[in-house]
């Protein structure tokens, strides 16, 4: 969405990508924590109850960045509404649970990954209930190992190369799964 350091509304991220045509939806992340040993990367997917209390203390942060803003279906009754973007939504949830996975499998022999690396929050950017969406964070700043390894190419590119490879496989899978 974006090739230089400039803040993009969470909101005009999601819409940037279904825009383009977006197939599927990577927001990368790299946190802080106040325990400054804390570490390890770990992937978001939609839900509206936390996976635990940092997974909603990290949502509750990163959505106060925006205001969360839905999708203009004013032409449609609110009962149809409710219903066209529920059906969307969980079908979604499920296509970004099934790709959190291969990512989560692709990373977790490569770098250092948190305990239950699949974690589930209600992140602004995840809220397309037409596109496939993971959060990854990458680590955490706060930790100055870590931040070391954030600021190695050589790291960023090992996280890209699998990420790359988790791609791949959630678009064959895709395509197997739209063949039977």
């Amino acid at each position: 969405t974006r090739d230089t350091d400039v803040f993009i509304r969470l909101q005009d991220r999601v819409h940037r990508a279904r825009q383009a045509g977006a197939d599927l939806f990577i927001s990368v992340h790299a946190d802080s924590h106040p325990k400054t040993s804390t570490k390890g990367l770990s992937i978001y997917t939609l839900s509206e109850k936390a996976s635990d209390r940092e997974a909603e203390r990290l949502a509750h942060r990163e959505n106060k960045a925006d205001l969360i803003a839905g999708m203009d279906l004013s032409t449609e009754s609110p009962d149809v509404t409710g219903i066209l973007i529920d059906l969307a939504q969980r079908e979604t949830m499920n296509m970004s649970a099934r790709f959190a996975g291969f990512a989560v499998n692709e990373l977790a022999d490569k770098v250092t990954v948190l305990n239950r690396t699949h974690r589930f929050a209600g992140f602004v950017v995840l809220k397309a209930p037409d596109v496939p969406s993971i959060l990854v964070e990458l680590g955490y700043l706060s930790n100055p190992q870590e931040e070391d390894k954030l600021g190695d190419r050589r790291y960023r590119a090992r996280i890209e190369a699998a990420l790359v490879k988790a791609v791949d496989r959630y678009f064959h899978w895709k395509t197997a799964a739209h063949r039977s």
